[in-house]
């Protein structure tokens, strides 16, 4: 089957943000992949006419790449029946990886690159410092432990139990587990409860980690809308295995669930007797002065963080909560979480000992003492991002005022509607201007969201207008009506 053009454009990554001309960068990214495996021998590539479009580039740099690398000996074209990756096909030996570009860009040298693809504070805030500073002592005087914990330190547990105790949801800790990060959370998650066929519902769009970490047990991923509305009749129809959801500062598109929504979606999910998770990593990330929702969690500066859906659930134990210190803290310190049934996270840890057998004691020591502290990280950095949101706003209706820039209550993220084009065409386009940003198209497992784009507010505010002034020559050499209107067509006679 041959490979979707928009798919390899994706798995490319940053191919174009070299220097060189393009055909040459193509040919070199094109034949990494070949060399590493990801494009097996005997692998069906996508014709010239397909390719060029979803790169925004010419064919006829496809054409010269394609033939650079056919000189190489890396593929084969034989008119009639395509391109192949040369080699006769075989069993792959080893499993595929991921192709999603919000993890590509991680593994990429920055360059000269402003990144707009990953949504996370860039440096870690004094306070996760002097949680380690307070440790150290705690740290020395350890003994009679060898430090392996999958289900995480028990400091680190009981805190975490006294933290959804107070949201409202009473739990003890062994109904936490410590994880390194939320993505090895929803990894863990994905292999107790996938198999390969099942199926998933999800929102269209959403996390793409999320996408990536069912897809990576073989699961069937149904999108549903924002709020997983009509999840009833869908588990009637696909038998789901899970459903995963966003509800706070939804993943990409900013939007917060009602608590009504939310009591109907624990319901319906509880009804057909589908695991919900609850993704509540953005949970914390309202802005200063948002209005509550009925039960909603007051902070320090006004904010609100509406309660998990946990909350609505006997006992909390039909919803499994993921969180992490990654989006209010720092990324660095990979400490997420599960919030489930005790059964659940003891299976959840029997799967993690294999793996990895714990995480580090250290960052989870610093965690259990950042925890009771975060609300003057979240006051502090909740004005920072406000600003930040209204700044990168602001570059974008003075530069771009053609594109659809809904307004967010909080979290780190943009859904932007571009007038025309595709959004993973016209992020090809922006790579080559020196902004990497996210297509919509991956972010949608019901083939939708193509004309949008995700974009981060994160970043300090003369980036973000440095990354809106490249996005607007981006979108002058892209958009096709900036190549009309100029002189008349010479008449023939």
């Amino acid at each position: 089957m041959e490979l979707i053009a928009t798919d390899l454009a994706e798995r490319l990554g940053r191919w174009s943000s070299g220097r060189g001309p393009l055909y040459v960068l193509l040919a070199a990214r094109l034949r990494r992949l070949i060399d590493e495996g990801e494009l097996p021998p005997g692998a069906p590539l996508p014709t010239d006419r397909a390719l060029a479009p979803a790169l925004a580039v010419g064919r006829g740099t496809v054409v010269a790449a394609y033939d650079e690398l056919r000189l190489q000996g890396r593929i084969v074209r034989r008119q009639g029946s395509g391109t192949r990756v040369a080699g006769p096909p075989e069993a792959a030996l080893t499993r595929g990886t991921t192709g999603a570009s919000v993890f590509l860009h991680l593994l990429e040298p920055k360059q000269d690159v402003i990144m707009l693809a990953c949504a996370a504070p860039d440096s870690p805030p004094p306070e996760l410092a002097e949680a380690y500073a307070r440790i150290a002592p705690r740290l020395a005087a350890i003994s009679g432990d060898i430090g392996y914990h999958p289900s995480g330190h028990p400091a680190l547990r009981r805190a975490l139990a006294e933290h959804y105790t107070a949201r409202g949801v009473p739990t003890q800790p062994e109904q936490i587990l410590v994880t390194g990060g939320a993505q090895q959370a929803l990894s863990l998650l994905a292999r107790a409860f996938v198999r390969p066929g099942d199926h998933v519902l999800v929102e269209a769009p959403t996390y793409p980690g999320a996408l990536e970490a069912f897809r990576e047990e073989g699961a069937v991923v149904r999108g549903l809308p924002v709020g997983l509305a009509g999840l009833a009749a869908a588990a009637r129809e696909r038998r789901p295995v899970l459903a995963y959801a966003v509800p706070t500062f939804h993943n990409p598109t900013g939007a917060v669930l009602s608590a009504l929504a939310r009591r109907r979606l624990v319901e319906e999910a509880a009804g057909a007797g589908v695991p919900l998770i609850d993704d509540e990593v953005l949970a914390g990330l309202a802005f200063p002065g948002t209005e509550a929702s009925p039960g909603g969690e007051a902070g320090p500066g006004g904010e609100v963080t509406p309660p998990p859906l946990a909350a609505y659930a006997p006992r909390g134990e039909a919803v499994v909560s993921v969180g992490s210190l990654s989006k209010v803290a720092w990324g660095g310190s990979r400490v997420g979480w599960v919030r489930a049934a005790a059964p659940v996270v003891a299976r959840l840890a029997r799967l993690r000992a294999v793996r990895d057998l714990g995480g580090d004691v250290p960052a989870q020591l610093a965690a259990a003492e950042l925890l009771p502290r975060l609300d003057a990280v979240r006051r502090r950095r909740a004005v920072e991002r406000r600003a930040r949101h209204d700044r990168l706003r602001a570059e974008l209706a003075r530069h771009l005022p053609e594109w659809d820039v809904p307004p967010v209550a909080g979290g780190h993220t943009l859904w932007v509607r571009l007038p025309q084009g595709d959004g993973t065409s016209f992020a090809q386009a922006a790579l080559r201007h020196g902004v990497a940003v996210l297509p919509g198209g991956g972010l949608d497992a019901s083939g939708g969201s193509r004309e949008f784009l995700r974009l981060h507010f994160v970043l300090p505010e003369e980036e973000l207008s440095e990354a809106v002034r490249r996005l607007a020559a981006a979108w002058r050499a892209y958009d096709p009506s900036a190549r009309r209107g100029g002189a008349p067509p010479t008449m023939a006679v």
